[in-house]
């Protein structure tokens, strides 16, 4: 039976990455598995906790912040799991959840990647779906919920969808293989979009797994973002439009969420808003075109 390697990047969340670990504990999948933290340089208590409660977890500790994409890579490159599972650490797993993706992987041999059903915490959905990103999906900053029936063979439910979210998303190692691991250009944000983006243009499918459910406490936020993250934002959506749409079209949407923003800092200072042209600058500058290799 194939086996699953189970990834966490963890930065100061100490508490939720227990209950996460907890999660998986109670509701494991029925096959031999491996369970991986990736510290990002924590100053919690983190590691110490894990290593603790938890002493047959793998823990990679860094001594700084790699990012998401880089700190899944280590553990993506040290596992041996025929399955690799990014599981983000504000995560709760639900009875069954695991095994019901690695066995969709098992009978669909064509699917790469297989993404979960994410729930709030109030047990309200959060999409965790998407079609690629467009010139007017990144100009409106609105995804595109496309999605369509997957035919299965075993009658389950399921969608065929361009990507899915890294919160909770299962790839096969033979895909990595294949097409590599993520993207490190992208310290987060957009990682997972270009990883689906690459499973794709390899031709393998990427399936929507409704009941394979797990709680994503991240999605219950409602504060705005910061401007410091809305630049991560913009760095990471430039950077895939460049790599995988051309300089050219990439120059056309980073003029135009120029403009766009120049008028929503123009607005906000007639309004009163001391530090809108503070945050202009900020992400302005995140929307440089990047010379890529």
């Amino acid at each position: 039976m194939n086996t699953m390697s189970i990834i966490i990047v963890n930065w100061n969340t100490r508490a939720i990455l227990l209950d996460c670990l907890d999660s998986i504990a109670a509701h494991p999948p029925s096959r031999s598995y491996d369970v991986w933290v990736v510290d990002n340089a924590s100053s919690d208590g983190s590691v110490a906790a894990v290593r603790e409660r938890y002493p047959y977890v793998q823990v990679i500790e860094n001594a700084e912040n790699r990012g998401f994409a880089a700190a899944n890579n280590q553990a993506i490159e040290a596992s041996r799991g025929d399955y690799v599972l990014l599981l983000n650490s504000d995560t709760i797993v639900h009875a069954q959840a695991l095994e019901h993706m690695a066995r969709f992987l098992d009978v669909h041999h064509r699917v790469g990647v297989v993404g979960a059903c994410l729930l709030n915490a109030d047990g309200t959905l959060q999409p965790s779906w998407s079609a690629f990103p467009s010139f007017w999906s990144e100009l409106l900053g609105r995804n595109i919920r496309s999605r369509r029936p997957y035919c299965t063979r075993d009658g389950s439910a399921a969608y065929s969808v361009d990507w899915v979210g890294g919160a909770a998303l299962m790839i096969r190692r033979e895909v990595i293989e294949q097409i590599g691991v993520l993207d490190e250009g992208y310290f987060m944000y957009s990682e997972e979009t270009d990883w689906c983006f690459r499973v794709r243009r390899a031709g393998w499918e990427i399936c929507y797994l409704p009941k394979a459910t797990i709680v994503h406490l991240g999605g219950q936020s409602s504060k705005k973002a910061s401007a410091r993250m809305k630049a991560e934002l913009y760095r990471s959506k430039i950077r895939f439009y460049t790599k995988h749409y051309g300089r050219r079209q990439a120059y056309v949407l980073s003029l135009t969420l120029r403009l766009v923003l120049h008028g929503k800092a123009l607005v906000e200072k007639i309004s009163g808003r001391a530090e809108a042209y503070h945050d202009l600058r900020l992400l302005t500058r995140a929307l440089s075109v990047p010379h890529l290799h």
